[in-house]
C-alpha cells in the first residue's frame, strides 16, 4: 500500500493549529510534549516541543519523500532499523509504529541551529521517551509567532508526499525535521518563536508546543523537511 498526500492536504492540517506552552526555551533547548488536554491553555514544558501553522495563544508539541528511511508498506520489519536501534523485543519494529501514533506524553520536542548549516535553518528533534516503537507524520506541522502573536505563516514541506504509513521511531530513537525560516532570503515579518506539532495527523491542537529563538529572524516562504534520522537528510528533502 503506498499512501499520497498533496501539499494542500498538509497546509490544509497546519492552519488549524493553536498557539501556546509555558516554561519556553531557546535554540538547543529541550522540551517534553504536553500530554493531550482537552483546553488549549494546558501545556507543559520539560524538554521537547512542536510548534503550528497559524496558531492563537495556547501552546506548542514526522520522514523524506523518497521514504528511505522507512520500509514500504507491507514490507517485513528488519532486525536493525535506519535509525540504528535494533528490533529489541515485541511493539519495537518499524511495523508496529504503522499502526501506533507516538503519543506527546512519550516524545521529548527540542529545537537546535546546528552548525554548518545555513543561518535560517533549524532543526528539529523528537526522540521517542517510550519502550515501543511509535509513528509520525512524514513531517511536523511549524508555524511561527512574534511577541506572543501570530503570525499567520506556515512551513511548507515537500510535494508528492509517498511510502510507508508513518515515519517510525523506535525507543531511545531521535529524528530530525529541518526547517528553513528564509530560504530565498526575502523581506517578511520578524519571528522570535517557532511553533510545533510533532505529528499534524494523530496529535490534536492542545499539545502544540513553542520554543523561543535563540535569535529572531525574518520569515519568508519557510519550508519544512521530512522527518529523517539525520539533520542532513531531512535538509536535503527542503
Amino acid at each position: 500500500m503506498r499512501i499520497h498526500r498533496s501539499r494542500s492536504a498538509a497546509l490544509a492540517t497546519l492552519t488549524g493549529l493553536v498557539l501556546g506552552l509555558t516554561g519556553c526555551q531557546g535554540d538547543g533547548a529541550a522540551a517534553k510534549a504536553p500530554a493531550t488536554s482537552p483546553s488549549p491553555s494546558a501545556s507543559t514544558a520539560a524538554s521537547g516541543t512542536a510548534p503550528a501553522p497559524t496558531p492563537t495563544p495556547t501552546q506548542t508539541p514526522t520522514p523524506t519523500p523518497s521514504r528511505s528511511d522507512t520500509p514500504a508498506a507491507g514490507a517485513s520489519a528488519t532486525p536493525t532499523g535506519p535509525d540504528g536501534k535494533g528490533s529489541g523485543g515485541p511493539g519495537t519494529d518499524d511495523s508496529y509504529a504503522y499502526t501506533h501514533p507516538c503519543a506527546a506524553r512519550d516524545i521529548t520536542v527540542r529545537l537546535t541551529a546546528p552548525a554548518g548549516f545555513p543561518a535560517t535553518v533549524r532543526v528539529i528533534t523528537v526522540t521517542n521517551n517510550g519502550s515501543t516503537t511509535c509513528g509520525l507524520a512524514f513531517h511536523p506541522a511549524v508555524g511561527f509567532s512574534a511577541k506572543g502573536e501570530a503570525l499567520g505563516i506556515q512551513a511548507t514541506p515537500p510535494d508528492g508526499l509517498g511510502g510507508a504509513p508513518a515515519h517510525p521511531v523506535r525507543p531511545g530513537a531521535t529524528t530530525y525535521a529541518a526547517v528553513d525560516l528564509n530560504p530565498s532570503g526575502g523581506g517578511g515579518p520578524v519571528a522570535d518563536e517557532i511553533l510545533i506539532l510533532a505529528d499534524p495527523d494523530h496529535m490534536p491542537n492542545a499539545v502544540i508546543v513553542r520554543l523561543p529563538l535563540s535569535a529572531p529572524g525574518t520569515v519568508a516562504r519557510p519550508k519544512v523537511g521530512m522527518y529523517h534520522f539525520t539533520d542532513r537528510d531531512s535538509f536535503k528533502s527542503l
